[in-house]
Formats: C-alpha cells, sequence, structure tokens
C-alpha cells in the first residue's frame, strides 16, 4: 500500500500489483510456495509488484532491470528460527525497498536516457499447517525444477520467479544491465561483516559490473565487497537424482553459501542459458 500510495503521483513512472494467488501460482510458482501458508490470513497474502519508469522525451539507450526480495517477515518456515534469531526479520524485505527507493529517486533527476523495471516480491515466510517443506519439488517460472532443501532459504526462491520475468523484458530491452537485490544469506554477513556484496555473472563480469558498482560505493562511503561463482557452487546446486533440476539449499556449502545461492538463482530463473557463450 505504500509503495503504491507512494508512486501513484511519481511522473513518468507505472505501476501494477498483481496479487491473485491464482495467478501467481501459474506466473510466480516458487513464490507461491513460500506464500503458500500465509493465505490463510488475508494481510498476509503475497503480490508482486512491478515498477517502470521511462524517461521522458528521450531516446532510451539503456535499460536497467531488478529483482527484488521483499519478505515481509521471515519466520524460516518449517525450518523455523528457533533460539531467538528471528528478531529483526522485519528487515528481509530491504532489498525491495531499496529498489524501490531507487526508481523514485531516478524520477526526480534529469533524465539519463535510460528505462528502469523491476519486479517486488513482497511475501511472508509464515510457519503452519501449510507451509512448504523440504524434499517438495516446484517448477519454476523458466521450467527448472527445484528441490526445497530448506525453507528459510525462502529469498532465492521469491528472487527466482521475478528474475526469469526480468530476463524475458531484458531480450527485448535496450542494451540491458539486470541486477537482483536482496538481504538473502547470513553467509554474507559472516563473510564480509556488515558490507554489501555484489557477484557477477559471465557477462556482467565482462563489463566489470560488479567492480563499478564497488567504485560509485567507495565514493560514497557504502563499501561493497567482490565475490565471485565459481564452477563448484554450479556443481554443488546440481541436481542429486532425477526429479528435480537444481537443488535450492545444501548443508553442504557452508563455506560458500552466498556463492551457492548465486549460483542457484541463475540455474532457477533461466539465466545460466545466457551466458557469455549465448547469443542472448
Amino acid at each position: 500500500e505504500h509503495v503504491v500510495e507512494t508512486f501513484k503521483t511519481v511522473p513518468n513512472t507505472k505501476i501494477t500489483v498483481f496479487k491473485d494467488p491464482a495467478e501467481l501460482l501459474k506466473s510466480h510458482p516458487l513464490l507461491s510456495a513460500v506464500a503458500r501458508c500465509s493465505l490463510s490470513v488475508p494481510r498476509h497474502h503475497p503480490c508482486v509488484i512491478r515498477l517502470e519508469y521511462t524517461p521522458p522525451g528521450e531516446q532510451v539507450n539503456a535499460t536497467l532491470l531488478f529483482s527484488g526480495k521483499g519478505v515481509t517477515y521471515d519466520t524460516g518456515g518449517a525450518d523455523v528460527k528457533a533460539g531467538g534469531i528471528m528478531a529483526g526479520m522485519s528487515r528481509d524485505k530491504c532489498g525491495a525497498a531499496n529498489i524501490a527507493g531507487f526508481i523514485l529517486t531516478a524520477s526526480q533527476l534529469p533524465g539519463k536516457n535510460t528505462r528502469i523495471v523491476a519486479e517486488l516480491g513482497l511475501v511472508r515466510n509464515s510457519i503452519g499447517s501449510d507451509a512448504y517443506v523440504s524434499d517438495e519439488v516446484v517448477t519454476s517460472h523458466a521450467g527448472v525444477r527445484v528441490k526445497v532443501r530448506n525453507t528459510d532459504a525462502e529469498g532465492r526462491m521469491v528472487l527466482a520467479d521475478c528474475l526469469s520475468h526480468m530476463r524475458i523484458e531484458a531480450l527485448k530491452s535496450v542494451n540491458p544491465r539486470l541486477m537482483t537485490c536482496a538481504t538473502l544469506t547470513g553467509h554474507a554477513t559472516r563473510s564480509v561483516g556488515r558490507y554489501s556484496i555484489a557477484l557477477d555473472n559471465g557477462p556482467a563480469r565482462s563489463i566489470a559490473l560488479a567492480n563499478s558498482l564497488a567504485e560509485v560505493g567507495e565514493r560514497w562511503g557504502d563499501p561493497i565487497e567482490i565475490s565471485k561463482i565459481r564452477r563448484e557452487d554450479y556443481k554443488n546446486a546440481s541436481p542429486k537424482s532425477s526429479d528435480h533440476d537444481v537443488i535450492q539449499y545444501s548443508n553442504m556449502t557452508t563455506s560458500r553459501e552466498h556463492q551457492f545461492a548465486a549460483a542457484f538463482l541463475l540455474v532457477a530463473s533461466g539465466f545460466d542459458k545466457h551466458g557469455i557463450d549465448s547469443s542472448e
């Protein structure tokens, strides 16, 4: 409601809210699995917000595409956050909030010939009798069969479908650059402390996107650490049996958890088919 109210009078922007559970089940099946247990409480229902900004009267020469994690509250689901570690999980929506704020800021600045499109996945990861559980296999928007291994790794489930929709948007966009923004893993904090982490896939690394973000972060006093996805991260996410295409979480990757999450996202969203060796 706050995002809708904020953007309804913002010039050159368009906001669309998708909130019908039956439609979301088709368009965002992984997100819907996370949200399933929340459907018994109307005010906890999920939605996906699509924000679009088009610079006025200018030829578009670049497109920024975003997917944002907006977990409004994270109990951990069936793999519940026990022992007092649930406190603060109202902030698990900060990735989506940052993107909304970025687009609002962009709309107030002089034109940069850049179009911006974002999908924000807003969902509550609740615990109850209809919570999604480990060992479920859910087919993503990209048609990838995902095996759930930990319901507290819900952020990557939410992001993968939004990322897949932005993948399709990128194919018809001018000079697209795509980014995901999320409070995704505690491992990131254990790795670099309270700093943000940027990870590139192959095409992003070819234009030094993470390095560019880090340089800007240094100038503005908001440092970003650069991490890298390795081939073993994809191997760790690879299927362990014939009933799925990718695993969502692995207890065996504790030393590379945030890199694993990035590799999972690329596979589950279909982005692994668009590497530097792809024509698209």
